[in-house]
């Protein structure tokens, strides 16, 4: 009964936060749809430290033009079954109106909490992140966005194989030279449901929904995101011995 109390706790004060911060804003919102599709491998070295890879590409638009395409590359620490660290390092290409391409760098440092009980798992992640953009072609290449986003998480194992979710995340802008009517101020939040699918022991697929609100921004936009995951979780297998 207390474990279910927290989870309703946690539910009420998410969604009363965000009424809170999107109080007073009245820009006008651009609504969009697109899909994100993403494929990523997980290496484990041993029981603590893994190599991260992810290559994602998101259409804009209502699917009929590129977004973006990006990859990861980045090394996770597991302590234990509630906490876990990551350092991960972004390159984007941002596809730009004029059909040329800006060249993105980001790095970003994740940390986790999960609390697992029973079928459940309500977890927290923080990202703070920080980005340049056409660092050797733009006198501000070099004049970084830094940002700050927390992203709560209740998941339920339905079968052995079959497991849904619901997340929420907020996005801090702490510092970005290039928006500074955001600066100091919670401007983006998103919604997410979906369900994942363990093909093998090895890999599994995933699809969600993706709702994202901006606010205290110039431009504010409202995207409608449907999502195809599929990931593969390998291992180094011990040398066999002579």
């Amino acid at each position: 009964m207390i474990k279910w109390k927290l989870i309703c706790l946690t539910a009420v004060i998410l969604f009363s936060v965000t009424d809170e911060v999107k109080a007073g804003d009245n820009s006008p919102v651009y609504p969009d749809a697109g899909s994100w599709n993403t494929f990523s491998i997980s290496y484990a070295l041993n029981k603590k430290f893994a190599l991260l890879f992810t290559e994602e590409l998101r259409l804009r638009e209502n699917y009929s033009r590129l977004n973006l395409f990006y990859t990861n590359l980045g090394v996770e620490y597991k302590a234990n079954k509630y906490f876990k660290t990551s350092l991960v390092y972004r390159w984007i290409d941002k596809y730009l109106d004029n059909d040329n391409f800006s060249f993105r760098h980001r790095l970003m440092w994740d940390a986790t909490i999960k609390y697992p009980y029973k079928n459940f798992t309500l977890s927290y992640r923080h990202r703070l992140q920080v980005e340049g953009r056409n660092l050797l072609s733009s006198m501000s290449g070099f004049m970084p966005e830094w940002y700050s986003r927390s992203k709560f998480e209740l998941s339920y194992k339905i079968t052995e194989k079959l497991g849904t979710y619901i997340a929420t995340e907020f996005r801090y802008q702490i510092h970005d030279p290039r928006s500074i009517e955001s600066e100091g101020t919670w401007h983006r939040i998103r919604y997410q449901g979906g369900f994942d699918y363990e093909l093998t022991d090895r890999s599994k697929c995933g699809v969600y929904y993706l709702i994202q609100h901006e606010w205290n921004v110039s431009s504010p936009e409202n995207l409608y995101i449907t999502g195809l995951e599929y990931s593969l979780s390998l291992k180094r297998e011990p040398k066999a011995k002579n």
